[in-house]
């Protein structure tokens, strides 16, 4: 099984992958983990990948291209790929769907937002599967692919020592969009939903509400 990140902070979780039963599962190849950083994949020249979002609102989110083109570099031609986006909105996350992961997939891409999230773009074009660790929001998807990668590793065959060690008021953010204005992705368009553009702050409440 290989797992291929796509963070902003790699440092964050590197150390948890690389201790204990993981790490060891990584020296014996029974697991590969692979990160990929959105800022060595942007065009811009001082490395940023964020910006404010389209409709106001706080913070910053993280721009559509260069999440695109890491998520790409992991994806390449490889079959049995499965694509994770981690949002507080996702189908909750359990141990049936850890097993049926380690099973089906020999790659799983995790998208890991971080600020106030990633450009809802990025969701639709990759078709990712929405994963929910909890109805809880956090800082980053760093924490929740860490999950993730330990929950599905244990099933993948030798990974733990015996066969009966496996045995044993805000809950989801609008979807949100930065520049640019129209995104052209493999000569398809993607738009900034008019409503956002609109300065009319009652309707962006209300679209906000209903997504």
């Amino acid at each position: 099984m290989h797992f291929h990140i796509v963070t902003l902070f790699p440092e964050s979780i590197d150390g948890y992958l690389n201790s204990s039963i993981l790490g060891r599962a990584q020296k014996d190849k029974k697991i590969k983990i692979s990160f990929y950083n959105p800022r060595d994949y942007t065009k811009n020249a001082h490395r940023r990948v964020d910006q404010k979002p389209y409709g106001g609102g706080p913070g910053m989110v993280l721009e559509a291209e260069a999440v695109l083109r890491a998520a790409q570099a992991a994806i390449g031609r490889k079959k049995d790929v499965c694509v994770v986006f981690f949002t507080p909105a996702g189908k909750q996350f359990d141990t049936d769907m850890a097993k049926r992961y380690a099973q089906k997939y020999t790659h799983i891409v995790c998208i890991c937002g971080h600020y106030e999230g990633v450009d809802e773009r990025v969701r639709g074009i990759l078709k990712a599967t929405e994963i929910s660790i909890g109805p809880f929001v956090l800082t980053g998807g760093e924490l929740p692919a860490a999950v993730l990668i330990d929950a599905v590793s244990r099933f993948i065959p030798g990974v733990l020592g015996t066969y009966d060690s496996l045995e044993g008021e805000r809950t989801a953010s609008s979807d949100v969009y930065t520049r640019p204005e129209v995104f052209v992705w493999k000569g398809k368009k993607y738009r900034v939903p008019k409503v956002l553009l609109s300065g009319d702050h009652k309707k962006i409440e209300e679209w906000k509400k209903n997504r």
